[in-house]
């Protein structure tokens, strides 16, 4: 019998309704732009007419609005990966500084979620373990919303921090970093064989920010995968059971993006190649002094607007990225 086609599956309703959500958007949008190019162009004409050097200023806010709108519905385009569409799960790990690094976790998981919460998306924590005196060792949180992984898998890297630490007494400037890694949650049953001898099963008591539905009982699952040292752990379900199926997912996500890339280099995971979490692996440098500047060292886009960065103003480097993606190699060698 031959299998149904994507519109006559009924297994597949989520999808279909993700995607005409998408595609309903793309019209609206394109709307949106006809009716911005119409104004400008009928601004132009009313300037040329009565000769009024005054509409000038009006105009360029209108080009500009125009343009972000444009620049938006571009990069969209860019998102052609085959798990682009899907959430992304995203895990920060605090690195090299000690406090300072737990309170920088902290800083760029209030970062996502703010960037979540404009882009409309909801966030759900999976993992959350508190710093020994402040901030966060790590956390892993699934960011829900179509294209949620087609954006946020420009974050995966080590990002790096300067500043006066308000834990160092000495008034001193200090570099502290933390690892991002990001997957798609890929909800499908994958064809990925995880056999008992490779895996050890840990249990441990839910602890920390994670949530209302975050018990205080020994429901919280880490899995570890021998083979390839992948880690993956949950303590935000109802349930134990809960907790080790979702973490069971998240591994064979892993399993199945490593072997997507093991023609590529077979020492790369889903977070791409392993590094320490330290001097020269940096993906992004966040400078508060002596000056501010962000600035990606992939795409070389900066800005000097710390603050906005801060509150979630990531898009002009995820943007960077998709363009500086889309390039292939040819980008890695300019």
């Amino acid at each position: 019998m031959e299998a149904p086609g994507f519109w006559d599956d009924p297994e597949r309703s989520q999808e279909k309704m993700k995607l005409l959500a998408s595609l309903k958007e793309d019209v609206s949008t394109y709307a949106k732009l006809k009716e911005q190019y119409d104004e400008i162009e009928l601004m132009i004409d009313m300037g040329y007419e009565e000769n009024d050097p005054d509409v000038i200023p009006e105009i360029e806010e209108m080009l500009d609005q125009f343009q972000e709108t444009f620049e938006n519905i571009r990069i969209k385009t860019l998102l052609s990966g085959e798990y682009d569409d899907v959430n992304a799960i995203v895990t920060l790990h605090a690195g090299a500084g000690g406090t300072e690094a737990c309170d920088w976790a902290s800083m760029l998981y209030r970062m996502y979620t703010r960037w979540a919460e404009k882009k409309g998306y909801t966030v759900e924590v999976l993992d959350y373990l508190d710093g020994d005196e402040a901030g966060i060792k790590s956390v892993t949180f699934q960011v829900n919303g179509l294209n949620a992984y087609g954006y946020l898998k420009s974050e995966h890297g080590i990002h790096r921090l300067v500043r006066i630490s308000p834990f160092n007494a000495a008034g001193k400037r200090q570099t502290s970093f933390v690892s991002c890694d990001v997957m798609p949650d890929i909800e499908q049953d994958l064809d990925i064989e995880v056999k008992d001898d490779d895996i050890r099963i840990d249990t441990y008591r839910s602890s920390g920010a994670g949530g209302q539905h975050i018990n205080k009982t020994s429901s919280a699952i880490r899995i570890t995968h021998f083979p390839t040292g992948i880690v993956v752990q949950c303590q935000n379900e109802r349930s134990q059971h809960m907790n080790k199926d979702k973490a069971m997912q998240m591994l064979k996500a892993k399993l199945f993006m490593l072997k997507q890339q093991e023609n590529l280099a077979k020492a790369n995971d889903i977070r791409g190649e392993v590094k320490e979490i330290g001097w020269g692996s940096q993906i992004r440098s966040y400078v508060f002094q002596p000056y501010k500047m962000v600035k990606d060292l992939r795409t070389n886009a900066e800005t000097g607007n710390v603050d906005a960065v801060m509150d979630g103003g990531i898009d002009m480097f995820i943007n960077a990225y998709l363009k500086w993606l889309s390039l292939g190699p040819a980008a890695e060698e300019n």
